[in-house]
């Protein structure tokens, strides 16, 4: 076989662009499919993961609108028992009132909406009843009555003054609030002794002042008054 000949039956180098292209393919199907399914595939996953947060959000949603229908329905049966309860009847008898205001003059003149002279004279008329019925209660209980136990000490001029006499003449006083009580003859020397008796007084009727004066008039067989000892009874 000639040279030519060989050179026309090689057909290596005239089907260099087929290789090329088969080469190329084997390429892009050795890269390409790895690659693009790797981007497939996170594109898959950032969709699930927005499915996903559009679901809790679509819960929670519905949870929060369960929980104003709840809220709702609970609001609507307490309007429901308030309407059905007795405060509201006031407010029902409380229209004929304001019926009242908008009817006539003539009718305006017969209603005193601020009360009359009758109520107030009653109102004062019973306060003065409590009032009276108070004092009479009040005026039944007993006082208490201040009184003082007095020792006296009464001395006479000298040892030749008749002490009964005395005595009779200090209990020959007599006033209101004024009660006598024991008496005793105690020496105070050289043969004289002094007449020591006890009295009660009301405190607001007899005082101690008054009381030495009215006993220092026997001047005759008193010499002097001494107040021994005052308790308050």
């Amino acid at each position: 076989m000639s040279g030519l000949q060989c050179l026309a039956s090689e057909n290596v180098w005239f089907d260099k662009m087929r290789y090329d292209e088969a080469e190329k393919c084997f390429y892009e199907g050795a890269n390409g499919p790895s690659m693009r399914s790797s981007s497939h595939a996170g594109g898959d996953q950032e969709l699930v993961s927005r499915m996903k947060s559009m679901e809790l959000e679509n819960h929670t949603l519905h949870k929060v609108v369960e929980d104003m229908r709840a809220a709702l329905q609970k609001l609507e049966s307490r309007v429901a028992m308030l309407e059905k309860s007795p405060a509201a009847v006031p407010c029902a008898k409380a229209a004929p009132a304001k019926q009242v205001e908008n009817g006539d003059d003539d009718d305006d003149d017969d209603i005193d909406l601020f009360g009359s002279d009758e109520d107030d004279d009653e109102a004062e008329r019973i306060k003065q009843e409590r009032l009276d019925a108070y004092a009479a209660k009040k005026s039944k209980k007993p006082t208490l009555i201040a009184k003082s136990s007095i020792l006296l000490d009464v001395k006479p001029w000298d040892d030749e003054t008749d002490m009964v006499k005395l005595e009779e003449c200090v209990r020959s006083v007599q006033m209101d609030g004024l009660l006598w009580g024991a008496s005793k003859l105690l020496p105070v020397g050289y043969g004289i002794k002094k007449l020591q008796i006890n009295c009660v007084v009301e405190d607001d009727k007899v005082g101690t002042d008054i009381l030495e004066e009215e006993i220092t008039k026997f001047e005759d067989y008193i010499q002097s008054v001494d107040v021994a000892a005052f308790n308050k009874i």
